[in-house]
């Protein structure tokens, strides 16, 4: 409806320094798969070694092929990762929230980070330092075990993300794309599943690895069938089943 195309449902959050708090960076730090069991003297001893910045929503927090100096951690706002493809093409990876983890470190066995990381919000992230996690490291042997786990896990399923991009048709890749999302960032609104991120043509594109004009077009598609409903970086799932039909190409 023209409405949808002029408005935005999304909520915008302003996300100013201050509010990246002590309760909220203990909050955070102990949700990380890493810090896992610590007691509460072990997180706050931790969380000292992080320190917070800002960014405004596009901004470059580290590029692929950077000195990987820093683990980082979403406090506050949405963080968008992408990797560059043997085709040439850059690959959205992921999205990240609050309390999940990006980057990387010598320490974990990566000389450079392999993929760019940007601020898809306004963001207050959690960053520790290379000598800060190796100490980190030497006096809890657990959080090394847990961290060398967590990042093989994490290579592994973006290497099979990278490798199915060529594996399925552009359509049941766009639908699977939007289903994850949903899964992860939808929001119930007005009968629909909106996905509170702002979603461009582009983003998609780049996390299913098709064209702009190719995704524009299923989109234009999906809308016409009334599956989502769109507008100007936003998507809302109008029939969740039809949408996980197509994803799954078997017949809605």
């Amino acid at each position: 409806m023209p409405v949808e195309q002029r408005h935005t449902p999304l909520t915008v959050e302003t996300i100013e320094p201050q509010m990246c708090t002590l309760d909220l960076r203990h909050s955070i730090l102990r949700q990380l798969p890493f810090f896992a069991g610590l007691p509460s003297d072990a997180i706050e001893e931790i969380q000292r070694r992080f320190h917070e910045h800002g960014y405004a929503a596009g901004e470059t927090i580290y590029l692929a092929g950077d000195a990987a100096t820093h683990l980082h951690v979403v406090a506050r706002g949405k963080v968008k990762v992408l990797r560059h493809s043997l085709s040439g093409q850059d690959v959205l990876l992921d999205i990240l929230t609050p309390s999940e983890f990006f980057g990387t470190l010598s320490a974990l066995g990566d000389a450079e980070y392999p993929d760019t990381a940007q601020a898809l919000t306004q963001c207050c992230i959690l960053a520790i330092a290379a000598e800060d996690f190796q100490a980190v490291l030497q006096r809890y042997p657990a959080v090394a075990v847990a961290a060398l786990e967590i990042v093989t896990t994490r290579l592994r399923a973006a290497q099979e993300q990278v490798r199915q991009l060529s594996a399925h048709p552009a359509e049941q890749r766009v639908a699977a794309t939007l289903l994850l999302l949903a899964q992860k960032l939808g929001e119930e609104h007005q009968g629909a599943v909106l996905l509170q991120v702002p979603l461009s043509r582009e983003d998609l594109a780049a996390m299913t690895g098709a064209a702009v004009e190719t995704v524009s077009r299923i989109m234009s598609q999906l809308r016409k069938a009334g599956i989502i409903r769109s507008g100007r970086q936003w998507v809302a799932i109008a029939h969740r089943e039809r949408l996980a039909a197509l994803a799954a190409d078997t017949p809605g």
